[in-house]
């Protein structure tokens, strides 16, 4: 078992994009007869198209194993090499935190070693916090082979 982070920063109006942030479904729309439908089919060809090359998180983590490997910021085998690199994001971009209380050493110490937890035991971790308005920083450690939550899911780095 190993895991995957990733992080991504960008505008809170384009993270609220949720259908560029889902998988498409495995089966097309039918074939459009309105103009209902025609939109339909357009905007899932649309997110079929983006979604697994897009950098916005996924709205379920574990879809991370889903995007290209050049979005993995690094991979560890170790839970607390893997949070270590999370707290070190967490430090670095405390400054532009959006409130006060998510800038303090205490609160960025407690959300680190909630994920070393939740790393120990198999899980997933993923934060997201606002940063100066409007922009948002989304950090996730992706546990791999096999992906407790989806463990179909290859690993995107081999």
């Amino acid at each position: 078992m190993h895991h995957h982070a990733y992080l991504w920063t960008g505008p809170k109006a384009r993270f609220d994009n949720e259908a560029l942030r889902r998988p498409p479904h495995p089966e097309p729309p039918p074939t459009p007869t309105d103009p209902a439908g025609e939109r339909l089919l357009q905007r899932y060809r649309e997110v079929a198209t983006e979604f697994p090359t897009s950098d916005l998180p996924p709205i379920e983590p574990a879809h991370w194993l889903l995007k290209p490997p050049s979005l993995i910021r690094g991979t560890w085998t170790d839970p607390d090499q893997a949070t270590a690199w999370l707290a070190a994001q967490l430090h670095a971009h405390a400054p532009r935190f959006a409130t006060a209380r998510d800038r303090t050493p205490a609160h960025l110490t407690t959300l680190a070693a909630s994920a070393l937890v939740r790393l120990r035991a198999g899980n997933d971790t993923a934060l997201g916090l606002y940063l100066e308005h409007p922009a948002y920083l989304h950090l996730a450690l992706i546990t791999c082979t096999p992906n407790r939550t989806r463990p179909q899911l290859p690993c995107p780095a081999p």
